[in-house]
């Protein structure tokens, strides 16, 4: 039997770097309270969750047994409200502090 020879594949033209997704791109104006917390009136999301992460973690607001709960100190307080929060729902009280 003849082996058949193996076609040499073809290189992949230059690819063109990928566009960032819609929320990446689109800045919102930040309420008062949270400017305290992430230290500027305008952010993309991922920038804000990034910085009151920083926050979060600095001022360790976060529960040393139950790492998903956010107990708010006087600043966080003020736009998460004052009983812990799970850090999944965390992300929609951020909604009444961030407008387009």
């Amino acid at each position: 039997m003849a082996k058949s020879k193996a076609k040499p594949k073809a290189k992949k033209a230059a690819s063109k770097p990928r566009k960032k997704s819609g929320l990446s791109q689109i800045t919102y104006t930040v309420s008062s309270e949270l400017q305290e917390i992430v230290k500027s009136k305008k952010l993309t999301r991922p920038q804000i969750v990034k910085q009151l992460w920083v926050y979060i973690k600095a001022h360790k607001c976060q529960d040393m047994k139950n790492k998903r709960m956010i107990i708010p100190d006087q600043k966080l307080s003020e736009v998460l409200g004052k009983k812990p929060v799970d850090m999944l729902k965390m992300a929609g009280l951020l909604n009444k502090h961030i407008s387009k």
